[in-house]
Formats: structure tokens, C-alpha cells, sequence
């Protein structure tokens, strides 16, 4: 079962961006999969470093674009990029501590945390140059 699908609202109209965030959407589905079935917590920790990964190194790309562009709310993106890894980083840690509570957490949070950057600060990059 899909937890977060993909809209219109989170193209940004940069390909490669919005490559990247179908990626990220595959990512926390195949995690919620994990989640809901008899996997264990090395595999869901693998998931979950994945994510991280791949949205640290989206953001980095994200960044670029909108220094590249002058892009005048730079900081504050910046900046929520910055509290969106500080809350997965909460996530997993609170996941390796305790798995049975960690699950309910990132399952009550872990799509709405990236939909909402998506619809919100993501949907304001319309129109930049991706160079």
C-alpha cells in the first residue's frame, strides 16, 4: 500500500528535481511497506538510511539550483531543509531506541512531513532555471 503518491502540486517543473522527489516517494512507500509487514529493524533502518541519504543529497541539488538562480527565500528553504533532516534524524534515532514505538512514530509522520515540504516550500520553485 502507497502512503504518499505523487500530485501535480509537488512539480517544481525542473525535471530533475522532480525525478528526484518520485524517487523520494518510492523510498517512504517501500519503507511503509516494511513497516506493515514482518520485516526487521536492520532492514527498516536500512530504509531509513536510504532516505537520508537521498534527501540530503536532493537538497544539496535543490540548493544549487536556487543559488545558481538568486532565488530570494533561499535561506528559508535552506532552512527547512535543515529542520527536515533534524526531525528523520529524530525519527531514526527514536526508531533505534525503541522499534515498536519509532514505527508508530514515522508511520504517523514520515509522509506528511515530506508532502507538506512538497506542497509548500518545493511548490514555490516553479518556474527557476535548473542551471
Amino acid at each position: 500500500m502507497s502512503f504518499l503518491q505523487w500530485k501535480n502540486e509537488y512539480s517544481v517543473g525542473i525535471e530533475s528535481m522532480d525525478d528526484e522527489h518520485r524517487e523520494m516517494i518510492a523510498l517512504i512507500n517501500s519503507t511503509y511497506d516494511k513497516l506493515g509487514s514482518d520485516a526487521d529493524a536492520e532492514q527498516i533502518d536500512d530504509c531509513l538510511a536510504e532516505i537520508f541519504n537521498t534527501i540530503s543529497m536532493h537538497f544539496a541539488l535543490e540548493e544549487r539550483i536556487m543559488r545558481n538562480a538568486a532565488y530570494a527565500e533561499f535561506e528559508a528553504h535552506k532552512n527547512d531543509h535543515e529542520e527536515l533532516l533534524d526531525r528523520l534524524r529524530d525519527l531514526m534515532d527514536d526508531f533505534y531506541a525503541d522499534p515498536a514505538t519509532g514505527t508508530k512514530a514515522l508511520e504517523q509522520s514520515l509522509s506528511d512531513w515530506f508532502a507538506g515540504h512538497f506542497s509548500t516550500f518545493d511548490a514555490r520553485l516553479h518556474g527557476l532555471p535548473e542551471h
